[in-house]
């Protein structure tokens, strides 16, 4: 099958993992092109990845490159925008979580798609591509454990990622849009409900400057479920030993446990010190396979005509519950959904 042309937009620290899967990973796509303003990024496009044309505009990368699709890997308030300017264009679209931090612009974008049903618009939930969740998915689907009553899911960042996120959160949307939002959608994919109220609590235990920005580096939620499920999620930016993802899925005839050990490998040190193993450090290490399994079924949907396994109606609840967390964290109250 013919290669995929695919321009990368964003070189940042994530858009540098992605862009090294597209160029030297992904058997079927051709990085044709990138998009980056900062000077020392166009030049680990050029120099480390070959990418031959470097744009600093993404107007002009639209209009001058015979790219296929797009991979937006920017800050969130560019991406409805982004997502549509390439669609008009006639450009596939792969655009990291979230589509927007609000919900007309999330609407605006699933328009704007509707107006195009031959190209694909692929939101990278990367957790829907990790083979450990995909499997819990089949088990709860098979009914193995009963009937599901309650999902606990953690995202913990390592400690020293937290101080330089305070002055982005105005862009990402802070602990619940950036972070908590991977297992909001983990909580709508794995339970097949929707979150009909929430409330969280939380706080700037360590990096008191989240304060200003009314945001937190330690975050808890208790949600009720459509469907009479409860789910709790919990997400901070402190963790000492490592990047910790984990989730516990819970029904009347057994549990299912995901990442209770962060563990890099499966080396067990025993010594002076005591029994213990070495941590992941950090996220796209943990979910290395599920990202270039993410990467290789955009460029599959593009080529085949496939929708992708997240529609922009889910990545739009997903938006919603995240609004929904923070506005409980900052009101101290519970907050009802009625999601669409």
């Amino acid at each position: 099958m013919k290669k995929l042309k695919i321009a990368i937009v964003g070189m940042g620290r994530i858009g540098q993992k992605h862009a090294d899967n597209l160029v030297n990973k992904v058997a079927g796509c051709e990085v044709v092109a990138a998009c980056v303003p900062d000077p020392e990024q166009q030049l680990y496009a050029r120099e480390t990845l070959g990418i031959e044309k470097v744009f600093e505009d993404y107007a002009t990368l639209l209009n001058e490159t015979d790219a296929e699709a797009v991979f937006l890997v920017t800050p969130t308030t560019s991406h409805a925008d982004q997502i549509i300017a390439a669609l008009q264009v006639g450009k596939h679209v792969f655009c990291e979580k979230p589509v927007a931090l609000n919900v007309e612009d999330c609407r605006r974008v699933e328009q704007a798609a509707a107006q195009y049903p031959e190209l694909i618009v692929f939101i990278g939930f990367v957790r829907r591509w990790d083979p450990t969740y995909v499997e819990a998915k089949r088990r709860i689907d098979a009914g193995e454990i009963g009937v599901l009553y309650r999902v606990s899911s953690q995202t913990a960042d390592m400690d020293e990622w937290a101080a330089f996120q305070i002055d982005g959160v105005p862009k990402s949307g802070g602990i619940f849009m950036d972070m908590g939002i991977h297992d909001v959608d983990l909580v709508h994919w794995l339970t097949g409900q929707t979150f009909e109220e929430v409330f969280a609590v939380g706080g700037a235990y360590e990096h008191k400057g989240f304060e200003a920005v009314d945001d937190a580096d330690n975050v808890s939620a208790l949600c009720r479920l459509s469907g009479g499920a409860m789910a709790n999620i919990n997400v901070s930016r402190t963790a000492v030993h490592g990047h910790d993802t984990q989730t516990e899925i819970h029904g009347t005839k057994g549990s299912l446990l995901i990442g209770q050990n962060p563990s890099e490998n499966r080396l067990v040190i025993k010594d002076t010190h005591g029994v213990r193993n070495t941590c992941v450090q950090e996220f796209f290490a943990r979910f290395s396979e599920a990202f270039l399994l993410e990467a290789e079924d955009f460029v599959h949907c593009c080529q085949t005509g496939t929708q992708p396994r997240i529609s922009l109606a889910e990545a739009r609840r997903a938006t919603e519950v995240s609004m929904a967390l923070r506005e409980s964290f900052i009101a101290k109250s519970s907050v009802k959904l009625q999601l669409g």
